[in-house]
């Protein structure tokens, strides 16, 4: 297997698997509609894209020298992934309300992959995975690579909310997937305290 095949079966399994970003573009998707939820799926895959870079050329040792930054973000994450599921809890299911809600922006996509462990985790297994060497040229590559898979990725998400538009179209079944969605949120906020 080349080693592009390999970078995009990885950023395939990080992007693909269910984490508190993919929640917030399914429950976009679900709430407003694709359309709506694209800025958040393009600004949380940028975001992302950031990141990686960073990662692989050099923020990894930023880290490592400080180890107490790592912790930050995780705090920071953890608050931030428990205000979202505030938010969503408390929804009253109302379609009228829901689409005068803001709408996860692209700011707040990328926000959220800069607070999110599981994308720190993923940029730095990544990075050395396939470019612990530090080879700048694939580096790019990977981000490119990535650039495409998340946020094909993350727009899956938001589509198969969208498909659930109709189904949530009572008040009472909004307010169950919102606090289904809420309740999925909080448990990622405390799985990334216990870790």
């Amino acid at each position: 297997m080349s080693i592009v095949v390999s970078m995009a079966v990885f950023a395939l399994a990080s992007s693909i698997s269910p984490g508190p970003v993919n929640l917030v573009s399914l429950s976009c998707g679900a709430r407003h509609g694709v359309r709506a939820a694209l800025p958040h799926v393009t600004g949380a895959t940028l975001g992302f894209i950031l990141l990686l870079l960073l990662m692989g050329l050099g923020l990894h040792e930023v880290l490592n020298r400080w180890p107490w930054l790592t912790q930050l973000i995780r705090i920071a994450g953890v608050i931030f992934l428990l205000y979202l599921a505030y938010r969503l809890a408390s929804s009253d299911g109302r379609m009228d309300t829901v689409q005068a809600q803001t709408r996860p922006s692209a700011f707040m996509g990328a926000l959220m992959q800069w607070l999110n462990p599981k994308a720190w985790l993923a940029c730095l297994a990544g990075m050395g995975a396939f470019v612990a060497d530090g080879d700048r040229q694939m580096v790019w590559v990977f981000a490119l690579i990535y650039l495409v898979v998340c946020w094909l990725s993350l727009a899956s998400w938001a589509w198969a909310g969208a498909s659930l538009r109709d189904y949530l179209d009572s008040p009472a079944r909004l307010r169950g997937f919102n606090r289904v969605m809420a309740a999925l949120l909080g448990g990622c906020a405390v799985y990334l305290l216990l870790e």
